[in-house]
C-alpha cells in the first residue's frame, strides 16, 4: 500500500461536472497514492465513469481541481495526459477494430524518446502477461472476443508506461475465466508500482484487488475506507449497491 502521508499521485477535490444541463458530479473528492489500487463502487449511473472521464479530460470540470503529482491538469487535453503518465481504458475499450493486435499496440509505442530496444521490451512484457494476444498478434482487433479486446485495451495502455491507469468496468460481460485473468493483471500492475483507479461492478473483485475504496451515490462520494475494513455483506455495500 502506498504511503498515505506522501503527496498523492492523483488528487481530485470538489469536482462538479455537467452533461449539458444535467449536473452529474456533485463535489467529488478522492485521492490515489503512488502504486495504489483504489476502487470506485456504486450502482450504474451514479457518476463513476464520469469521474474517470473528467480526470482524463474527456469531460470538462465545471468546478473543482485535479492534481497529478501536485500539478493541475484540469485543462490539459487527453493526449497530453497520456504523455505525462495517465493511462485510460474506457468501458467500451475503444480499440482500433480494423488494425491488427500489433498495430493497436504500436499506437502506444510509436512516440518520441522510446528506443527500438525499449519497444521490444514493452511488447515482450505485454505478450508475457497476455499470451493470447501474442497468438493473435496479426489478427484484426475487431475479430477478437470481448475478453481478448479487453486484454488488448489494457496492454495498449501499458505501452505508454503509465504511472496510473484509469480502468473502467474491465470485467463487464466477460466469462469467469477472463475475469480472473483481468484480476491477475491488476495484481501484476500493482506489484510493478502502477497505480489503478478501478471502476467495477464486481464488488468481491474490487474489495480483493483494492487497498482503499470509495462508494458513490447520485454523483457524490458517500463512503470511503480501507478495502480490508469492509465486506460484500457490509451494511454500506448493501445500502449503496444493493448486493
Amino acid at each position: 500500500m502506498s504511503d498515505q502521508t506522501a503527496e498523492p499521485l492523483v488528487k481530485v477535490d470538489g469536482l462538479h461536472t455537467y452533461y449539458g444541463k444535467s449536473h452529474i458530479l456533485h463535489g467529488v473528492s478522492l485521492t490515489v497514492g503512488h502504486g495504489e489500487v483504489v476502487g470506485l463502487l456504486g450502482r450504474n449511473g451514479v457518476g463513476k465513469s464520469t469521474t474517470l472521464k473528467t480526470i482524463i479530460g474527456l469531460v470538462d470540470a465545471a468546478q473543482g481541481s485535479i492534481l497529478f503529482e501536485g500539478r493541475s491538469i484540469a485543462k490539459m487535453p487527453p493526449h497530453k495526459l497520456a504523455q505525462i503518465g495517465i493511462g485510460y481504458v474506457p468501458e467500451d475499450r475503444r480499440i482500433f477494430r480494423l488494425l491488427t493486435v500489433m498495430e493497436n499496440l504500436r499506437t502506444g509505442l510509436d512516440r518520441t524518446g522510446v528506443t527500438e530496444a525499449r519497444k521490444k521490451e514493452l511488447l515482450d512484457k505485454a505478450f508475457s502477461y497476455f499470451p493470447r494476444l501474442a497468438e493473435r498478434r496479426n489478427q484484426a482487433g475487431g475479430t477478437l472476443s470481448g475478453g481478448e479486446q479487453q486484454m488488448l485495451a489494457i496492454a495498449r495502455a501499458m505501452m505508454l508506461e503509465p504511472k496510473i491507469i484509469l480502468l473502467d468496468e474491465p470485467t463487464e460481460g466477460l466469462m469467469p475465466r477472463m475475469v480472473s485473468q483481468i484480476r491477475n493483471i491488476v495484481d501484476v500492475l500493482h506489484k510493478e508500482g502502477v497505480a489503478i483507479l478501478l471502476v467495477e461492478q464486481n464488488v468481491p473483485l474490487t474489495l480483493e484487488a483494492s487497498q482503499r475504496i470509495y462508494v458513490m451515490e447520485k454523483g457524490e462520494v458517500r463512503h470511503h475506507c480501507a478495502a480490508s475494513e469492509i465486506s460484500v455483506d457490509h451494511p454500506v455495500i448493501k445500502q449503496y449497491l444493493g448486493v
